[in-house]
């Protein structure tokens, strides 16, 4: 378990665009935290590394976004909205895991559809300065 501490959403998105340097086919980042915790603000980073931040969009009401980098596809789920894991299922969202890239913001919700093994950057905001935050990183191996 890894601990780090970033102080603004610059540093948020320039850690986004370390952490994409080593993405690879198949890794899967599971978000979570409290609204407005800094979630899509990392997945922002992630993505301008490859040259796509000015196409990022939350898909609160879409549930996925679909982004192509030039090496593999990045897949950015927003499972907030969907009442749990069997929605998941019903949406094929399983089927994302192995063809790229996936983010998945609020993926506690569903927990029991993913992977045995998958990376959990946990958000908590520091409450008094409002644009510090504490992201614990984990590798997670059930299998």
């Amino acid at each position: 378990m890894q601990k780090i501490t970033l102080n603004s959403e610059k540093e948020t998105i320039e850690f986004g665009k370390k952490i994409a340097q080593n993405l690879r086919i198949g890794d899967i980042l599971v978000l979570t935290g409290d609204l407005g915790s800094g979630k899509t603000k990392l997945t922002e980073g992630i993505l301008s590394f490859f040259g796509l931040q000015n196409e990022i969009s939350s898909p609160t009401f879409t549930i996925v976004n679909e982004y192509q980098t030039e090496k593999f596809p990045i897949y950015h789920f927003d499972v907030y909205r969907l009442e749990g894991s069997d929605e998941f299922w019903a949406m094929g969202g399983e089927e994302y895991f192995e063809k790229g890239v996936s983010i998945i913001e609020w993926g506690e919700r569903i927990e029991d559809s993913l992977p045995l093994k998958y990376t959990q950057i946990s958000f908590s905001r520091d409450f008094k300065n409002e644009n510090s935050r504490t992201l614990t990183i984990q590798t997670i191996n059930n299998g």
